[in-house]
């Protein structure tokens, strides 16, 4: 009988030092791939992603896109928080927008400018930009003589000669047209 408490004793022993050994192996592995683990993490701080110089830049409205993911230098916005410029990397936002000139600046250095009638503008972390607006007309298509006309027709509607409604619709035009007569030439 002493034979089988003395094996038995000697097997129970064994057996709490199989977790023991088997985690000492792990550890060993684990020191002995730390260098290589350590080796390749510098290795990849090494390369940084490329930060990019270009915005690309969507302006949709509802019944057609004017640009589509086309990489722009700059856009500048008649954000309602006040005037804005956006470049690569700009801090991501949303703003709404007033009736303005949305500026755009191409690669080739050339500038585009269109009439937008209010919107939003959204900015995105990886430098795109997407500017959704009811009605967005290039700036060169109006002429300052039909703002002119236009002009002293919504004074005379604003001015009480209508309802509630054209009066106060008058007015929202007036502060568009007068915006825009600021813009065109």
């Amino acid at each position: 009988m002493p034979t089988t408490s003395s094996s038995t004793s000697s097997s129970r022993s064994q057996s709490s030092r199989q977790p023991l050994m088997n985690s000492l192996r792990i550890a060993r592995a684990a020191i002995r791939a730390r260098p290589v683990a350590m080796r390749m993490a510098n290795q990849r701080r090494g390369y940084a992603e490329a930060i990019p110089d270009k915005i690309k830049l969507s302006l949709s409205l509802p019944h057609q896109t004017i640009f589509k993911s086309q990489n722009v230098v700059q856009v500048n916005l008649p954000a309602e928080s006040g005037e804005m410029g956006v470049l690569a990397n700009h801090v991501p936002s949303i703003e709404q927008l007033k009736p303005g000139v949305v500026e755009v600046v191409e690669e080739s250095g050339s500038t585009k400018s269109f009439f937008l009638s209010g919107g939003f503008a959204t900015v995105q972390p990886d430098s795109a930009l997407s500017i959704n607006a009811p009605e967005a007309y290039p700036l060169e298509d109006f002429s300052a003589e039909a703002i002119r006309n236009q002009i002293s027709e919504a004074q005379k509607i604003a001015s009480g000669s209508g309802s509630e409604q054209d009066i106060a619709e008058a007015k929202i035009e007036l502060e568009v047209l007068e915006t825009l007569q600021a813009h065109v030439k």
